[in-house]
């Protein structure tokens, strides 16, 4: 596809709204394909979704090619809240990786969607994660969409994107929390001391969590978490940044006397609204607190 900026009203758009708003594709997509290599900007590769379109700029866009998936489908037990020919809704057990990585190579998600679907996913987001639009971490359990199409994809992404759709969580986090509700909004960034963490940074991407007190013990909080963003971590960075890091979470807090023997954070996706990609109809899937949720909860109880 190639786009010339023609008129007064595009010239100093950044180039991924510029592009949104001249094509079907979705902000999520096109910031994928500049930032892969993918778009030109009279003739040379442009890799910052900030560069400012000029008068008379030619921009190429070619979409990524669809590559061989190398992943194999394995027969894992699923639990499907919805499903039609365009997304499949799953409620992911705790402890199950949503797509392969260094380590994990199967007994995933997506091996287990790929059997599932079969040839029926999106293919955006490359081999290692057909139909994947969000993702929760392997100890966090709960909801999520799978997109079995391009067509849906888009759509879906675009909802992420433009936080038309709502995602609630419910997390144990350490100490009682004083105010009923609050709203976190401190951006997140890698952490610059690990790798593998995530901190409050001011030069990272903007974050915003809602919460609510749902009930109070006397060391712990249940709450309500209400993400208004999407960044990798955002609930247990910001309960940490807030003085509440969750209950088993050895990343961004420390052992529990009273749970040693927790396997990671205790947070669930129960509540996932969204458009259908197709209808437009809004939809709204639920998740009952599994087992292992409850039995912490019981187990506080039973010592306050």
């Amino acid at each position: 596809m190639i786009l010339t900026v023609n008129s007064e009203k595009d010239t100093g758009k950044r180039l991924d709204v510029y592009i949104k708003d001249n094509s079907s594709f979705s902000r999520t997509y096109i910031d994928l394909l500049i930032k892969e290599g993918y778009v030109k900007v009279n003739g040379v590769l442009v890799k910052k979704s900030s560069y400012k379109t000029k008068a008379n700029d030619s921009i190429d866009i070619t979409e990524k090619e669809v590559e061989k998936l190398d992943l194999s489908p394995e027969n894992l037990p699923l639990n499907i809240i919805y499903e039609d020919e365009d997304i499949l809704i799953i409620d992911k057990v705790r402890g199950m990786v949503v797509h392969p990585s260094n380590g994990h190579s199967d007994n995933t998600l997506v091996n287990a969607i790929l059997y599932h679907c079969k040839d029926n996913l999106s293919s955006i987001n490359g081999v290692i994660r057909p139909g994947i639009v969000h993702r929760i971490d392997k100890d966090t359990s709960g909801i999520l969409c799978i997109c079995k199409n391009d067509f849906s994809h888009k759509n879906i992404a675009e909802q992420f994107s433009e936080h038309t759709n709502v995602r609630k969580y419910k997390a144990i986090v350490r100490g009682n929390i004083a105010k009923d509700e609050g709203i976190i909004d401190k951006p997140i960034g890698r952490d610059k001391r690990n790798r593998l963490r995530m901190a409050i940074d001011v030069n990272g991407k903007n974050a915003i969590t809602e919460y609510k007190v749902l009930e109070r013990f006397n060391s712990y909080t249940l709450v309500e978490c209400n993400l208004k963003t999407g960044r990798t971590h955002q609930i247990r960075v910001h309960m940490k940044d807030l003085g509440h890091p969750l209950l088993g979470d050895l990343v961004y807090g420390k052992v529990d006397k009273r749970f040693k023997d927790l396997n990671g954070q205790i947070l669930h996706a129960y509540y996932l609204e969204l458009n259908h990609p197709r209808t437009n109809e809004r939809m709204v899937f639920e998740s009952k607190l599994p087992k292992y949720f409850e039995e912490v909860i019981d187990k506080i109880k039973s010592n306050i």
